[in-house]
């Protein structure tokens, strides 16, 4: 089925009310030149909106048309992402975190910007006990913006363990002086010190990591990856509708072809994560977040080939998902996630019953 025949009223009321704000600031998304400040005007309306995105594996109970809830999330994370990933980074971030503390059994929530800081192996790890956490924290995006954070640590046990954290007490030092990105500059990516600050444990030891859910979110990365992904393409569409030649119209059979499957796949996916919703779906989702790696940048490299140097000279919007895309998808781990779908995969194929001879067999 076509997207444009998946209607998601919600999507409907967030563009709408985004486009308000570009009007006000005289821009459109095709041309839109993202500033702090309108970065935050645009990132204050999505959180107004986040209590009524579905989480995943919420099915279809969330939208009134025939749309999985899963589906309509990743439309919603896609149409940002074509904007500006650095706003992309921080929405996503924060849905996670609510979808986190959901699946967790955490729903009364503080208002505010949420944020997950997962990422481990600084020198000085966070340590927790008797209500109080301090250690260091790297690749902290939106440091200095967010509200709450949740973050991760290991317990003396070895056991992945989850913190949630109110930012807006004392003892909390922010360092950004190691961001040296030029690709998602202005994320607000930074390293975080805390000294005996006030948090709270969720959920019992290994629940994050172990949770269905931690794979349901990755594929929300990925949909972040692909709409930034979509919209370069668009320009070559509006490139060869306005002057059409060859090598263009070569070039965008390449690319249309390759994000059509994809997102085919996406289709997919989002009905296996709604339809069993106790599953992980770790292989399928690792294959979709590592085929959408490999069409970003396919699109990234054939873009640039069709339309030569102007947009990424001439064109801010063209120019910045451009640079940031390279980064953000190195949230995939290439090489080492290709090897852990090898090892899913095998496993998958000594399961295979009903007399297939193979796990590809049509």
């Amino acid at each position: 089925m076509s997207i444009l025949n998946k209607k998601n009223p919600l999507l409907s009321d967030i563009k709408a009310s985004i486009e308000k704000i570009l009007g006000a600031n005289s821009q459109s998304i095709s041309a839109v030149t993202t500033i702090d400040k309108l970065r935050q005007d645009i990132l204050k309306v999505l959180i107004e909106y986040s209590d009524r995105v579905p989480h995943p594996a919420s099915g279809a109970k969330h939208v009134k048309e025939s749309i999985s809830g899963t589906l309509a999330r990743w439309q919603i994370l896609a149409y940002v992402s074509g904007i500006d990933l650095t706003i992309a980074k921080w929405f996503e971030s924060h849905l996670d975190s609510l979808s986190i503390l959901h699946e967790l059994g955490y729903d009364d929530l503080e208002q505010g910007l949420w944020a997950i800081w997962a990422a481990e192996g600084h020198p000085d790890p966070i340590h927790y006990k008797h209500g109080q956490a301090r250690g260091t924290k790297a690749w902290c995006s939106g440091a200095n913006m967010v509200d709450h954070a949740l973050m991760t640590y290991r317990d003396d046990n070895n056991h992945a363990q989850l913190l949630m954290v109110n930012m807006q007490q004392p003892g909390i030092k922010i360092d950004n002086s190691k961001w040296h990105a030029v690709g998602m500059q202005a994320t607000d990516t930074a390293t975080v010190q805390f000294s005996e600050v006030t948090a709270s444990s969720v959920g019992p030891a290994n629940a994050y990591i172990e949770r269905v859910g931690f794979w349901h979110g990755a594929a929300g990365v990925a949909a972040c990856w692909f709409g930034a992904t979509t919209y370069l393409a668009n320009y070559l569409v509006i490139a060869y509708q306005n002057k059409p030649n060859h090598y263009k119209a070569m070039y965008l059979g390449e690319i249309s072809t390759a994000l059509a499957v994809t997102q085919q796949y996406f289709y997919h996916v989002a009905d296996l994560i709604d339809n069993q919703p106790q599953l992980s779906h770790e292989l399928v989702i690792r294959q979709l977040r590592s085929q959408v790696e490999k069409v970003a940048r396919q699109t990234i490299e054939s873009v640039g080939q069709a339309l030569g140097a102007a947009p990424f000279c001439r064109n801010s919007h063209f120019a910045r998902l451009s640079a940031d895309l390279p980064v953000f998808i190195r949230q995939s781990h290439g090489a080492f996630d290709l090897e852990k779908i090898g090892e899913l995969t095998s496993v998958l194929a000594w399961e295979v019953t009903e007399g297939q001879s193979h796990i590809w067999q049509l």
